[in-house]
């Protein structure tokens, strides 16, 4: 990155608080690579309780680029920032890639709802109050049934992490016990907690794994339901992970307070099988990331170990803070969260306008179509239809009349679907010649000669909306509609989807959208005009 401002404003979404020592030198690292100072880093490390005046300084000099081999560059920075809330407003250049001429371009929306900059802090009280056995008959009771096996881990063995320090990591631990076993002995040893779960080690704590297990191991292929899935983020402090938590009404089953730096939210989905599970831990940790909440990857297996509730950890309580919050389910969720990512526009005050009016859209044919609206001109096989709409594209590209009535001059794009193209341009210029006009402004017309090679209208849209973005076209002019139809003509919920496909692209690219169709079969003299065109009755009805 070339831009030192540019890091040093990465730096305020990232919290030197919350990371550990390795990735606090690979700020320092990255920050040295892409020619900042060591001053600089130094002011933002003051903001960590750990900061030790001097440490930065000495540090920097032996920096020599690489961790492990490999460069830390100004991307690592950049990483960390939206893993905390960053939502970069320009385009990623370093890893876009050109388009192939078919490609579609899909708008799905970046599932951001949160500006964690914003957002409050919820905070959390440990409980003073508390009963340890109710604790984890209240988390069992919530998560299994009572015939169901979990497994859970007591025991403990040390290691030492990059800083030096001690940790304490879970063993394989116990999987043959069911539900209703510990729920029956928690109940009759009351808080003796031990009693039931075995001693364990005050300054670790304790494990369990929140999906049934068969009573044979600890592996995913062990697990039974893939019911629940870990969000675990400790990037940021506690009061706003429960705050995002709460605010994308994850449907969590139970919320737990790890008696470290994290909350361990376990979320229901509710996955049939192994690969419908992986999908949607997927999209759930996809949607907490892009909203301030980094989940650790690590967490997204079936049988992971998530922090028991009921037990002291290094001084501290683990404890559980709430239960079924948020949506009462994975589908009701997801809906939800689709729902938030759509492009709608919110709903508009008529009192905000009342005395101030927006302009009407400018007419394109005086009288009869303003730009952005559609058209259908409909009639018999044969009779002249693309006559028609060839003499408008020349109307509109000359500024001329068109059947009598004026028309803006603008840029037209003509979608041939029907004609070769030799013919398509020879009919252009006898229509022209027969006009009476001088080809004074050709360049206006712009023709798209897709004979054999039409898709069904939700496929061509987004092509025509790429192709056509930057050209300003005054109208589109596709002719004729029935080589792209998109579903049955006679079905009015097809024919809807398909018309609304207009409707996107005469949004999208700000200009007119003009089509024509034939009539229906039989005599159509006692029809109202607007209800020949063959099929449903939508036709009619959407322009």
């Amino acid at each position: 990155m070339d831009n030192k401002k540019n890091l040093i404003e990465l730096l305020e979404y990232i919290n030197p608080a919350i990371l550990d020592y390795q990735e606090w030198v690979n700020v320092g690292m990255a920050m040295k690579h892409e020619g900042l100072t060591a001053q600089e880093w130094d002011q933002w490390s003051q903001a960590d309780p750990r900061y030790k005046p001097g440490e930065c300084f000495r540090k920097w000099e032996t920096f020599q680029g690489s961790s492990a081999g490999k460069p830390v560059t100004g991307g690592t920075i950049y990483q960390m920032a939206v893993e905390n809330g960053y939502s970069p407003m320009y385009m990623d250049f370093e890893n876009s890639h050109a388009l192939n001429w078919d490609d579609e371009i899909n708008n799905d929306g970046d599932y951001k709802f949160i500006d964690k900059s914003w957002i409050e802090g919820k905070e959390i009280q440990e409980p003073t109050h508390w009963q340890p056995a109710q604790e984890l008959i209240t988390y069992l009771e919530t998560l299994f049934q009572s015939t169901e096996n979990v497994g859970f881990v007591t025991e403990t063995y040390p290691l030492e992490d990059k800083e030096g320090n001690t940790v304490h990591k879970p063993k394989k631990g116990v999987f043959d016990r069911t539900a209703g076993h510990l729920i029956e002995k928690l109940h009759k040893y009351k808080d003796d907690i031990g009693f039931v779960i075995g001693d364990y080690n005050k300054e670790a704590g304790a494990w369990i794994r929140f999906n049934p297990l068969d009573g044979k191991g600890v592996k995913n292929d062990n697990v039974t339901e893939f019911r629940y899935a870990l969000v675990e983020s400790d990037r940021t402090s506690i009061s706003q992970q429960n705050a995002i938590i709460r605010e994308l009404e994850l449907p969590v089953a139970c919320l737990v307070h790890s008696g470290g730096k994290s909350v361990h939210a376990i979320v229901k989905i509710d996955a049939r099988d192994y690969h419908e599970y992986q999908k949607r831990v997927d999209y759930l940790y996809k949607v907490c990331a892009k909203n301030g909440l980094a989940v650790d990857t690590q967490n997204k297996n079936p049988s992971r170990l998530s922090r028991m509730p009921g037990v002291i950890r290094n001084g501290r309580k683990q404890f559980l803070i709430d239960t079924n919050i948020g949506k009462q389910s994975w589908d009701e969720w997801f809906e939800y969260i689709e729902d938030l990512n759509d492009d709608l526009p919110d709903p508009e005050n008529l009192e905000d306008f009342w005395d101030d009016m927006p302009d009407l859209a400018p007419e394109l044919i005086k009288g009869v179509l303003r730009q952005g609206h559609k058209m259908l001109i409909p009639g018999p096989s044969k009779d002249g239809k693309s006559f028609a709409l060839i003499e408008m594209a020349i109307a509109i590209a000359e500024g001329k009349k068109w059947l009598n009535w004026e028309c803006a001059q603008g840029r037209v794009l003509y979608v041939n679907l029907e004609l070769d193209r030799a013919s398509c341009l020879h009919r252009f210029k006898d229509v022209y010649t027969s006009m009476g006009l001088s080809a004074n402004n050709l360049q206006n017309v712009h023709i798209w000669n897709l004979r054999g090679k039409t898709v069904p209208m939700d496929k061509l849209a987004p092509k025509l909306i790429r192709r056509a973005h930057k050209k300003n076209y005054t109208a589109v002019i596709i002719d004729p509609i029935y080589k792209v139809l998109t579903g049955d003509e006679n079905s009015a919920d097809q024919m809807a989807h398909f018309t609304n496909q207009f409707d996107k692209v005469a949004t999208e690219l700000g200009c007119s959208v003009i089509y024509c169709h034939h009539h229906s079969k039989g005599s159509q003299g006692g029809k109202k005009s607007m209800d020949r065109a063959s099929g449903s009755g939508v036709f009619a009805r959407d322009p």
